[in-house]
Formats: C-alpha cells, sequence, structure tokens
C-alpha cells in the first residue's frame, strides 16, 4: 500500500499507479514466498519421527503463503482501485 501511496504522489492515474506498484512488488514477493516454500519442501516430505507435528504445520504456513501472496498482488490492488475511484 505504501508503494502505492508514493506512486500516487507522482501525480499519475490510478490505473498507471496500480499497474507499476504491482510490478514493482511482484518480484520481490514471489522470490521470498519461492525462497521460503523451498525451505518448507522437506517438512511436507517428511516420514520420520515427529513428522506427524511438522508435516500438518508446514502445510498451514504454507497454505498461508499463497494466500498473503495472492492477497498481496491481486486483491490489495483491487480494493485500492475500489477505495481510490469511490473517493473522487
Amino acid at each position: 500500500l505504501s508503494c502505492f501511496l508514493d506512486l500516487k504522489k507522482t501525480r499519475k492515474s490510478i490505473f498507471e499507479v496500480i499497474v507499476e506498484g504491482s510490478l514493482t512488488r511482484l518480484a520481490p514477493v514471489l522470490v521470498t514466498t519461492i525462497t521460503t516454500l523451498l525451505g518448507l519442501l522437506p517438512l511436507l516430505m517428511s516420514r520420520g519421527i515427529g513428522a506427524e507435528v511438522q508435516r500438518p504445520l508446514a502445510a498451514v504456513v504454507v497454505f498461508g503463503l499463497f494466500t498473503s501472496t495472492f492477497l498481496t498482488l491481486f486483491v490489495i490492488p483491487c480494493i485500492y482501485n475500489l477505495v481510490e475511484n469511490n473517493s473522487e
């Protein structure tokens, strides 16, 4: 959201602000998500002692990462667009 607010100060249209802000945040969000998922992959695949605790925990974290990534890249820009269009 702060990226959108900074870009809004440049007097661009709302659509340009959303597209540029989303593209700016795309790589950092995806890289962070992918590296974390790769780190959790061994926990998801574990079969040894304690796996019955590790697998559900890893599954919850992975689902949370997918959800937060989707929200960050798609839902928040849409909501920002709705709010900005209604405030004008």
